[in-house]
């Protein structure tokens, strides 16, 4: 169990809409989710078992929500990583059309047959 900072407790009256002006005096406590299992081991009544196994549950939702997180960061940035390297390939690409096309822009001999003018 801790408690919330400061910041922690303005942050959760934002996203609560709870009143600014109502309740609290103190900075509340919040369980950790090892805190929870083992207020569950001390309590004995069927009601707050129920409870703290819910709690634990979601615990456990939210660590696999993270892993999930974390493992979508994770292809979202080798896809990125993937994709800077086929597009400098293609910026490549592109650099080397480029060079062709100046080098093409020379005058070229003309092709065919030459006629030759009579002189007078």
């Amino acid at each position: 169990m801790f408690q919330l900072t400061n910041t922690e407790f303005n942050n959760l009256i934002s996203q609560s809409v709870t009143s600014r002006w109502g309740g609290t005096r103190k900075l509340p406590y919040a369980f950790t989710e090892h805190g929870v299992t083992m207020l569950a081991s001390v309590l004995r009544s069927e009601k707050a078992i129920e409870i703290n196994i819910q709690i634990v549950r979601a615990f456990i939702a939210l660590r696999q929500y993270a892993l999930g997180y974390a493992e979508l960061n994770q292809k979202i940035e080798n896809f990125m990583m993937e994709t800077n390297m086929q597009f400098s390939d293609i910026y490549q690409a592109l650099a080397e059309m480029a060079s062709q096309q100046e080098e093409a822009k020379k005058p070229l001999p003309p092709v065919g047959y030459l006629t030759y003018k009579k002189q007078e």
